[in-house]
């Protein structure tokens, strides 16, 4: 019985000692993409596994079962770095994918490697304390280490990779599945969104087709008609929308103001993949919420046409189109003080090089309506976005301003509001022989989630009128404190020379 007791004190002691050593040396802190995670092992009757987002609250996993568990937690989110790993350029997504795999797997193999170590001899010094023998202190990192394997095939042999769908919130998180919902419902339930939209606009045009009584302007089949959409903004329900009024009113192309994306990143470069499903042109000038590798995911389209600062013949039409020259996507970070002022100065100069060139387009394509105005009198119509909200007027010169609402509702800012902002999209119909805008319909569907709809059709009244230069105006004064720099060197704060702030653009 003494020489039992003292097995089974060799045993205690080990086991004891290694659980010390393991919870103490189970702990490392290591970089995850832009993230730092501190993985640590706890004392848990119940294993599993926790994610910790301070201050959002947890999210806990039943991965496995067993006394030891597993807790991640983000120190800290590395800004630059966090930017600079989503603009990345130079690696491929499955490539990120894999760094991140890599860098966790390594943290937690170097944790493993720790803890045991640590365990190892924690037993063997708490044995060699108690026993004064270093046999005993032997045979205690012996049984700590067995210890440690039948914890580890307990664990292994528990392992339920179904628990990563089934996870537990806590903190702020735990209203998480509440407003979202399960992310398989989510889904359904956008998809079903989509589809209903496509088949709402299909069997509207087709009502509209079948009771129009206008006893005006018909469009025949040699009308020329272009389907005008901007401020897409990421929302992925905008594609069956557009593809629908395409298919429905026979489009020979489809014009793109911009602001495709929300953030213009990398990762949102594949948004951009379903223009090539369109059987007809897609052509697109860069918004300020777009970058110029959204610029190039676009060009890399097959059917897909950029215009910056270019002159292109499409469907017989002479189209000119230039990208917004600020990148504003995130107002949280960066200021947008280039106003309409900046912006119609930098029509002038360009408009002016239009001019000189001697090549005057049927149509002009820009993003932001200040800049778009300053090409008046050099063209009948021109098309622009950026203000999510449709509007149309003559000016003085003949030439048609034409601000497209928001084809994607605003995206998600499009819930910012009471009411979401509606889907806004446009046909236009236009004469091959003369070139010309003889009218547009206006189709207007609810936001987000809503579902009502209506269509509207507006005649060109003299769509044969005279377009004429517009009167000399004086050289920029100093209310206009930035007509000659570059636009990449336009400021991002206020001059202090302004009499007011600027108002708050889109």
């Amino acid at each position: 019985m003494r020489r039992t007791g003292r097995v089974l004190l060799v045993i205690a002691v080990g086991l004891l000692g290694g659980l010390a050593g393991l919870l103490l040396g189970g702990r490392v802190d290591t970089p995850v993409g832009p993230t730092n995670v501190a993985l640590t092992l706890r004392w848990s009757w119940h294993g599993g596994t926790t994610i910790a987002i301070p201050p959002l609250g947890a999210l806990h996993l039943d991965t496995h079962w067993g006394p030891i568990a597993l807790r991640a937690q983000v120190t800290e989110l590395r800004l630059a770095a966090a930017r600079e790993f989503i603009e990345s350029s130079n690696i491929s997504d499955q490539a990120l994918t894999d760094k991140i795999a890599g860098q966790l797997w390594h943290g937690i193999w170097i944790m493993l490697l720790r803890a045991v170590l640590c365990a190892l001899a924690s037993a063997f010094i708490a044995g060699l304390l108690i026993f004064r023998s270093w046999k005993r202190a032997l045979s205690g990192s012996g049984v700590a280490l067995a210890g440690m394997v039948a914890v580890s095939l307990t664990a292994w042999l528990s392992f339920s990779p179904s628990s990563l769908a089934e996870p537990r919130y806590t903190g702020l998180l735990a209203n998480a599945p509440r407003v979202v919902g399960d992310a398989r419902n989510l889904v359904e339930r956008f998809t079903s969104y989509r589809a209903q939209l496509a088949r709402l606009v299909g069997n509207m045009s087709r009502l509209y087709a079948a009771t129009s009584t206008l006893p005006t302007y018909e469009p025949d089949p040699s009308t020329l008609r272009i389907v005008h959409v901007s401020d897409i903004h990421l929302n992925p329900a905008a594609w069956d929308v557009i593809r629908s009024v395409a298919d429905q009113f026979q489009a020979d192309l489809i014009v793109d103001t911009g602001d495709l994306m929300d953030h213009g990143t990398r990762a949102e470069d594949k948004f951009a993949d379903d223009i090539r499903n369109f059987r007809v042109p897609y052509v697109y000038v860069r918004g300020n919420h777009d970058s110029r590798g959204t610029q190039k995911a676009v060009a890399r389209q097959k059917n897909g046409v950029v215009l910056d600062n270019a002159t292109r013949e499409i469907e017989n039409l002479r189209i000119y189109g230039v990208g917004d020259p600020r990148y504003t996507p995130d107002k949280s970070t960066r200021g947008d003080s280039v106003g309409d002022t900046q912006m119609h100065a930098e029509g002038l100069r360009l408009a002016e090089k239009l001019r000189a060139s001697g090549s005057l387009p049927d149509i002009v394509l820009t993003h932001d309506p200040a800049e778009g105005s300053a090409f008046s009198g050099l063209t009948p119509l021109v098309l622009s976005g950026h203000l999510h909200k449709r509007e149309t007027s003559l000016l003085p010169t003949g030439t048609r301003l034409f601000v497209q609402g928001s084809t994607g509702g605003a995206g998600l800012r499009g819930l910012e509001h009471e009411e979401p902002t509606p889907i806004e999209l446009s046909v236009l119909y236009f004469s091959r022989a003369t070139h010309r805008l003889q009218g547009w319909d206006d189709l207007r569907l609810g936001g987000l989630g809503l579902t009502s709809a209506q269509i509207e059709r507006h005649l060109e009244p003299n769509p044969d009128r005279p377009v004429t230069p517009p009167a000399p105006s004086p050289a920029p004064t100093p209310s206009s404190p930035f007509p000659s720099l570059p636009p990449s060197q336009w400021p991002t704060t206020p001059p202090s020379q302004w009499p007011t702030t600027p108002p708050s653009r889109p």
